[in-house]
């Protein structure tokens, strides 16, 4: 019988080392539920391209937010490797620290209109941010606990962990993140099976401050805001510009838009905020109806893969976290969507993978590392 052969040898050596290589790569890797991150690639890799064209082919803005992407994906990757178990035990913790960037933003916080951000010397840290994923976090927490549905004392200690950081983030003011934090523990007493009559109340509740508000809490842009969504036309070269101008560019797309990086209102500077709030406005006249179909066909899936996991969780806390955080990103979109096209007023809400910024981006892909663990942690049926 012959001796084997060098290469061989080698060959055998080079099988065994990728096989090694494969296993490893399972291992780190398999609490990733990979249908949803084919997803979220595809909308990160379709934002880069609209940022690159909203940004006049900016190459390090897209290299800064491919960047801000990553840490993102290695939170979410890091996130999902966590059993829900200690989550759930780690989350009174979580959302305690994540109140006190709320407080000392109030004294240190820096912003066009208002105190949003603190200054790190790196980079700029929004820390209402945090809150989009410890509050749901905590709405759960406090939910599991008891029956459900919850009883009276449960929903009003639940209404008051979420009116807490609710309350600091307006103080900035911040109204539109104030409202994306606030619906995602709402969503968490709905999914708990909370009467309708609780939300009636609410919504009665609100109506009724809204005078109050008007003259003593909202600020005069604020104002400028709501009255500008009510009559765009009546200042068109003042407030009304933004939103007219966007509105313009949604319809100029038409099918099939004006091409990649012919968009002539964004490029003209005629859309504001175009590669952040108003970007959206910006795919969808360079990539017309069929591009906006394809980004929310994307969304849409996303969202309901977050549904469909909540909905095989074994546990209260999970089940509660994952689906409290899929509405929410069904908020996120709609909330954009509607400010750009007019249907809501502007409140400075960014698309979701799309708009540039890096707070914003890490802070949602946490949150949906947190539903890949709720799946990847779930025990078996026996």
């Amino acid at each position: 019988m012959p001796a084997p052969t060098c290469a061989g040898t080698d060959r055998a050596g080079v099988n065994v080392i990728l096989q090694w290589l494969l296993e490893m790569a399972e291992r780190f890797t398999r609490t990733l539920d990979w249908t949803l991150c084919v997803a979220l690639l595809a909308l990160m890799a379709i934002g880069l391209a609209v940022l690159y064209s909203a940004g006049n082919q900016n190459e390090a803005l897209v290299v800064s937010q491919a960047a801000r992407y990553g840490v993102g994906l290695a939170v979410m990757w890091a996130l999902s490797r966590i059993p829900p178990i200690r989550l759930r035990e780690a989350t009174p913790y979580v959302y305690a620290l994540s109140l006190v960037p709320l407080v000392v933003v109030l004294f240190v916080g820096t912003g066009r209109s208002g105190q949003h951000w603190i200054n790190l010397g790196i980079f700029y840290f929004q820390p209402a941010e945090l809150m989009k994923l410890s509050l749901p976090m905590m709405a759960a927490w406090m939910l599991h606990v008891g029956t459900l549905p919850p009883r009276f004392l449960t929903t009003v200690a639940t209404i008051a962990i979420i009116a807490l950081p609710t309350g600091l983030i307006l103080m900035q003011p911040d109204f539109g993140t104030a409202m994306l934090v606030a619906s995602s523990g709402a969503f968490a007493l709905f999914l708990a099976g909370l009467s309708w009559w609780w939300f009636i109340a609410a919504a009665a509740a609100v109506a009724a401050a809204a005078p109050a508000a008007w003259f003593w809490l909202l600020r005069p842009y604020q104002k400028d805001r709501i009255l500008t969504f009510l009559d765009p036309e009546s200042d068109p070269l003042g407030t009304g510009w933004n939103i007219i101008q966007s509105k313009i560019a949604i319809g100029s797309g038409g099918l099939t838009g004006q091409g990649w990086g012919k968009g002539s209102q964004s490029h003209l500077d005629y859309v504001p905020e175009h590669t952040t709030d108003f970007i959206f406005a910006v795919l969808s006249e360079e990539f017309g109806w069929l591009g906006v179909a394809t980004v929310l066909a994307l969304y849409l899936f996303v969202i309901g893969r977050c549904l469909w996991i909540a909905s095989e969780a074994r546990s209260a806390y999970s089940r509660l976290l994952a689906g409290s955080l899929g509405l929410a990103f069904f908020v996120y979109v709609v909330v954009n969507g509607g400010m750009i096209s007019g249907l809501l007023p502007v409140v400075g809400v960014p698309m979701p993978l799309l708009s540039f910024g890096g707070t914003a981006a890490v802070s949602l892909l946490a949150g949906l590392g947190v539903v890949m663990a709720v799946r990847a942690h779930r025990p078996t049926r026996r």
